[in-house]
């Protein structure tokens, strides 16, 4: 019996059957429900990396380097001598650890885990504005709205938690507000989400009045719809975000919860970290978190901790402020040591910009903001330990040697992540964006 399909092989040379077998593909195609990619996937890196994580830790305000981690004798000569408007340090230095780093006596506590510091004492920023220099940080751009630095990661690299979000934010404070954990012209998927150290964590998280095979009913009636939807505009970014932000959050339902019980803790732990006193209890809560959420795969956790702008009462507000995290980051380090962890977890540490070496203010003691040279530093993650790289003159003032600026900065964090920071682009607005714009260079000499 003849067929349509037979004549259609067998007349014209089969050209009616290649028509009709194409459109017959594609006939399948658009019936088919398309298929969603998780953007959160893990991704391949560029090249063997050394950390696999990274803990941000975001001081706002700008700590005064001359007085924690930058050794400046003749700024107490000149102080000495009434030069100009000089101030000497408040705290007392001391070389630290085996490496014998200069760190002061206003960080007793992580000065034991001095030789698994990396101290950037050249560090640089173009500006002294507070807003500016918080959000060039976290972005790498002064005036315009970027994806942050833990969004571009999370883009690139993917994460290994599963239910929870590639990217976390704690506490989060500074100028910039949301833009400093954002993702910009990034698909929503990779912005950063916030967190608090206290209730249920996440807003609005709870699933209310209705139990979890309620819950999960509406979810797969709205993920239907969401499908045929996305059935009609294939491959849009925005649908598919949604679909996988409401599949993450049902898990971070459970997730979440568990993760913010410290009560689970032994006592050792929470001694470790400072959770039972209340200079250290709300960092070290937020160091403890990011331990945790590091352990199940979390990819980019940034830490906050605000009020190190110190124009004046230098002293005492210094010291309480190097007190209520002191104690939480050297818990945390060991932590991680005794875990095993350090050595693929990249620590940072730093502010917006440093402080002046004059005072600043009646009763003149105080600093004013200083962008032109001042100290981050880095621990872990496959950076040298006990080690001091670039400095500044010996005022304090600016960066001379092994200066590191944002765009730096933020190659040699993707560098440490197997990233090449020229390679790491995305499309948009006709050409293509990177997170270090059109310069930065990798800090090789601290690498391991």
């Amino acid at each position: 019996m003849t067929t349509r399909r037979s004549i259609l092989q067998s007349t014209s040379t089969g050209f009616g059957w290649l028509a009709f077998n194409a459109l017959h593909q594609q006939w399948a195609n658009a019936a088919a429900p398309p298929k969603t990619i998780n953007p959160l996937a893990p991704k391949p890196p560029h090249f063997a990396a050394k950390a696999k994580r990274v803990i941000f830790m975001f001081m706002q305000g700008g700590p005064s380097h001359l007085d924690t981690f930058d050794y400046k004798p003749e700024l107490a000569k000149a102080e000495a001598n009434k030069v100009q408007k000089y101030m000497g340090s408040a705290f007392e230095f001391k070389p630290r650890g085996k490496s014998g780093i200069m760190i002061s006596e206003a960080f007793p506590e992580l000065a034991k885990q001095a030789d698994d510091l990396c101290l950037l004492n050249g560090m640089q920023t173009r500006t002294n504005a507070h807003q500016m220099a918080t959000v060039a940080l976290h972005i790498g751009s002064e005036t315009f709205v970027r994806p942050s630095m833990g969004a571009w990661i999370v883009y690139g690299l993917g994460t290994e938690a599963e239910d929870l979000p590639g990217f976390v934010t704690i506490n989060p404070v500074g100028d910039g507000g949301a833009m400093n954990y954002g993702s910009a012209f990034l698909p929503a998927s990779f912005q950063g989400t916030r967190l608090v150290s206290g209730g249920s964590g996440v807003p609005d998280l709870s699933n209310g009045r209705l139990s979890d095979a309620q819950q999960r009913k509406q979810i797969e009636f709205i993920q239907k719809a969401n499908r045929k939807l996305l059935s009609g505009d294939p491959g849009n970014p925005e649908i598919e975000g949604i679909i996988q932000s409401y599949e993450l959050a049902y898990k971070m339902q459970t997730s979440v919860p568990e993760m913010l019980d410290l009560d689970k803790e032994p006592q050792h732990i929470r001694d470790m970290y400072g959770l039972d006193e209340s200079e250290t209890e709300r960092f070290g809560t937020q160091c403890l978190m990011a331990r945790r959420m590091a352990e199940k795969g979390v990819r980019f956790i940034q830490l906050g901790s605000p009020g190190w702008d110190h124009h004046n009462n230098l002293r005492e507000g210094l010291a309480r402020q190097c007190t209520s995290i002191d104690k939480p980051i050297a818990g945390l380090i060991a932590d991680l040591k005794q875990r095993d962890m350090l050595k693929d977890t990249l620590i940072i540490w730093g502010g917006e910009f440093g402080r002046g070496s004059g005072y600043d203010n009646e009763p003149y003691n105080g600093r004013g903001h200083n962008g032109g040279g001042y100290t981050m530093w880095m621990a872990g993650g496959g950076v040298k330990g006990g080690f001091t790289y670039g400095s500044t003159n010996e005022m304090g003032n600016t960066a001379e040697t092994g200066i590191i600026g944002t765009h730096d900065l933020h190659a040699t964090v993707l560098h440490l992540l197997g990233i090449n920071h020229e390679r790491l682009t995305y499309r948009y607005a006709g050409r293509n964006f990177r997170l270090t714009d059109v310069s930065g260079e990798v800090a090789k000499a601290i690498l391991v």
